[in-house]
């Protein structure tokens, strides 16, 4: 572990919780590998009142290691945020000061000093646009070297979602309990029960001609209660994505990708579901769609067969249109 990160200041900028608790961690565990007895503290910016910091980064008689840990430097008073300050311009060697600040324009006075006091500065954004998910999860699967299809990246997100510490979990327990390089197909078989049961995936054996498949994991998906909405939104998401790729030419897929705003990996995999597909009949699955995302939002009495009645009329659709 990096040694500055015992310095006498570390500054973490951003909000995203699964980022700053994974820097405040690295902090903690490096000051305790050092001395097994440091004392660590926790504060809140909040609840800092003036002279609390006074107390807590003087200096102490035997020269203890010691880790303060401010959360939310953000919301300090005035007073205390003055008293912050004054100790990063004189620190203690002995002491890790770790200052938590959300980064935006809240605390914008205190930040800009801290950022030049500090030995060490760890950026926790907020990750929030699509490529950033794609970009942190691809980082978290090559973890220990391994190679990684960015399909088996897509894969992961539709089977798991957008939610950073459930996306940290599962990439995690894919990278130990799996070998060899990281697949869509290694998504698949180690996430079964999300990955091969979720929306994307019945909509992909639909649009394919797989009513068999499509209605196995429709009715698995259903004895565990998840929303059937869910399966209409990804057949929606689906037959867009196949009109935007056949309305587009036969460009290669690195061309289309920029124009289309969509991952390569997914304009192939687009093209080979199109194929075979005339426009009339992806008009005819789309309403198909349509309907059902009425029926399942309120409109129908049994949810269950307005999707079945779905997939049936989207893979009908297909082969009229062949």
């Amino acid at each position: 572990m990096p040694a500055d990160l015992l310095s006498p200041l570390t500054l973490v900028v951003g909000d995203e919780e699964l980022l700053v608790a994974r820097a405040v961690s690295e902090v903690v565990r490096t000051a305790r590998a050092a001395d097994p007895d440091v004392d660590i503290r926790d504060l809140d910016g909040p609840d800092v009142v003036p002279g609390d910091l006074a107390e807590l980064l003087s200096p102490s008689l035997f020269a203890e290691r010691r880790v303060l840990v401010l959360h939310a430097a953000e919301s300090l008073s005035k007073e205390a945020a003055a008293e912050v300050l004054a100790y990063v311009n004189d620190p203690l060697d002995e002491v890790t000061l770790l200052v938590v600040h959300a980064g935006g324009a809240k605390g914008k006075a205190l930040l800009a000093p801290l950022q030049s006091a500090a030995g060490r500065t760890l950026a926790a954004a907020r990750i929030t646009r699509p490529g950033e998910r794609r970009d942190f999860l691809r980082a978290e699967l090559r973890v220990d070297g391994r190679a990684v299809e960015e399909e088996a990246v897509g894969a992961l997100l539709e089977a798991v979602g957008n939610d950073l510490r459930e996306l940290a979990s599962a990439a995690g327990q894919l990278v130990s309990d799996t070998e060899g390089p990281i697949t869509a197909e290694a998504v698949a078989r180690y996430h079964r029960g999300r990955a091969e049961a979720n929306g994307f995936a019945v909509a992909e054996r639909a649009v394919e001609g797989d009513l068999a498949g499509a209605l196995e994991l429709v009715r698995w998906w259903s004895m565990v209660k998840l929303e059937h909405v869910l399966v209409t939104s990804a057949l929606a998401n689906t037959l867009r994505s196949m009109a935007m790729v056949a309305s587009a030419g036969r460009a290669p897929a690195a061309v289309l990708a920029g124009q289309l705003s969509m991952p390569p990996w997914k304009v192939e995999k687009t093209q080979r579901q199109v194929r075979g597909w005339r426009p009339e009949a992806l008009v005819q699955a789309f309403q198909a769609v349509a309907a059902a995302d009425a029926d399942v939002k309120g409109g129908a009495v049994d949810q269950d067969y307005a999707v079945e009645r779905m997939l049936l009329a989207v893979v009908q659709a297909r082969e009229v249109g062949r």
